[in-house]
């Protein structure tokens, strides 16, 4: 007499079931777990949105470098580590505003070019061992072959 059980012999050992029950169980905590974690972050207070974003601006000060302590305590620091002084015409406030240093650019520019020509040399080197293991394959190929004749 045939079974119809399509799960294997060794899927039903004690240590496999085991094992498999401690998996899903840390899955499912993990997965509750964030969502519970989720549902606590809705409760954040409302922002109110900078000048600088609802009315027209005048720059009053370049883009600078934050020092170290404006960098821990200010949260437009943090966003790209460089802050420009702007004065909001309509409500004539002054307020700082992250911003982008031409400097920080150049710098993160040669940064992605240094790591792709590192990449570039990387595969380059991959495709010729490639290459060569392969040639070698079919150059043994052929030996087999003219042995066999």
């Amino acid at each position: 007499m045939e079974s119809n059980c399509r799960i294997p012999v060794a899927c039903c050992r004690p240590r496999i079931l085991l094992l498999h029950a401690l998996f899903w169980g840390l899955v499912s905590l993990r997965v509750f777990g964030a969502a519970l974690l989720s549902e606590e972050k809705t409760t954040v207070k409302p922002v109110v949105a900078p000048c600088w974003l609802l009315e027209n601006f005048v720059v009053l000060e370049e883009c600078n470098r934050c020092t170290d302590f404006n960098a821990k305590t200010q949260t437009v620091c943090r966003e790209t580590g460089y802050v420009e002084l702007v004065n909001c015409t309509k409500t004539s406030r002054q307020e700082y505003k992250s911003c982008r240093s031409a400097l920080m650019e150049d710098h993160l520019f040669w940064k992605f070019e240094a790591a792709m020509l590192a990449l570039t040399v990387v595969f380059a080197v991959l495709v010729v061992i490639r290459q060569r293991w392969l040639d070698r394959l079919a150059s043994e190929k052929v030996r087999r072959q003219i042995e066999s004749i």
